[in-house]
């Protein structure tokens, strides 16, 4: 089997925790570069992959014929111009969210792709989340009856900066709307559509922060909304998804437990249990059926980010076509900027014609 060779750009948080340990799950991938400048990272690089070329510069990954695939894991103001370098140099591309800064990089890069024949894939990988699975099942199983209103929360706790950290500065695509934001509105898009409208409030809550860390946004359904909330001074566990129907609710705390793992330094490869939640996770589903209350713990499905690069690397292959699509992904990033006007403008902002994915 000849296997896709893989390049990644950026060895921080995101490269070692979220995309070098998944992509060693799949057959099909080979890392075989790495841009890693400092001595941490290469010590840590030379001892998880030893397989794995240290690059100095992302250069040396686009001008690396023999490389297939880019991975973009770098601070947010550079998934655009890496991954327009990448697909000008003839590779597919894998980018981290938020996909770009803007609604325009994201039509720029969609149509260089597709002009050049490439694969372009967000990586929204909360959809393999094991809570967001349980959520889309409990849901598409009509035992709630008609949805009216969704909670979807992202929740951390941070009472402080982190000194000399990107994500702290304002810069393009920094704070918490776009770092946490696109996840929520992802989920939301993929289980309802294109909503009418959007409302958001985007706040600067911790001492001397210079970015949003707080967001409450509104997405405007008929006879459905949906609140996405995301907090860094969330101390105290709030429920992860509350969703109230016609027939009752669902509620679902804790996280999905890969993140945790990963961090750990963790291979899904070695892990047989890789993504199942403990049953202290189960969301309860208190609803009426047939005129009986019924409360149940209702199982989680079992979490999988391999299986967004399973996806990835099939569609290079032309087996199947992308789980997570660039035109999915920019429509998160239009509710994005629509959340910011309507922070601007302090009104609910119509979506109108504005969303192409759905």
């Amino acid at each position: 089997m000849k296997k896709i060779r893989v390049g990644l750009i950026g060895f921080g948080i995101s490269g070692q925790v979220f995309h070098a340990p998944v992509m060693r799950s799949i057959a099909e991938l080979d890392l075989v570069k790495v841009t890693a400048r400092k001595a941490d990272q290469q010590s840590l690089l030379k001892e998880r992959y030893p397989q794995a070329e240290i690059a100095l510069s992302a250069d040396d990954i686009f001008n690396d014929a023999t490389i297939d695939l880019v991975v973009v894991a770098t601070s947010n103001e550079m998934h655009y111009p890496f991954a327009k370098r990448a697909l000008e140099s003839g590779k597919h591309v894998v980018v981290e969210k938020p996909f770009t800064n803007s609604v325009e990089q994201a039509d720029e890069l969609i149509a260089l792709a597709k002009e050049k024949n490439l694969i372009l894939a967000p990586y929204h990988n909360l959809r393999f989340n094991s809570d967001y699975r349980t959520l889309e099942k409990v849901i598409k199983s009509g035992r709630l009856g008609r949805i009216v209103n969704l909670e979807s929360r992202f929740d951390r706790f941070r009472n402080y900066l982190r000194p000399n950290a990107w994500r702290e500065e304002n810069l393009p695509g920094s704070g918490i709307f776009y770092d946490l934001g696109p996840h929520l509105i992802d989920q939301a898009l993929q289980l309802f559509g294109k909503p009418h409208a959007v409302f958001a409030d985007l706040a600067v809550q911790r001492d001397h922060a210079k970015t949003i860390d707080n967001f409450d946004c509104l997405l405007y359904y008929d006879n459905l909304r949906v609140s996405l909330k995301g907090s860094m001074l969330a101390n105290e566990p709030t429920p992860r998804y509350r969703v109230f129907g016609m027939n009752g609710n669902f509620v679902k705390y804790g996280a999905d437990p890969q993140e945790a793992l990963l961090r750990d330094g963790k291979f899904p490869d070695e892990d047989p249990t890789w993504g199942q939640e403990d049953p202290s996770l189960y969301g309860k589903l208190n609803i009426v059926e047939q005129g009986n209350d019924i409360e149940e713990m209702i199982p989680s499905e079992i979490g999988s980010y391999p299986d967004f690069y399973q996806n990835v690397a099939d569609s290079i292959l032309g087996k199947t076509t992308l789980i997570a699509s660039a035109e999915q992904a920019r429509d998160v990033i239009k509710i994005i900027e629509l959340g910011y006007q309507s922070q601007l403008e302090r009104r609910v902002v119509s979506v109108e014609n504005t969303l192409i994915a759905y």
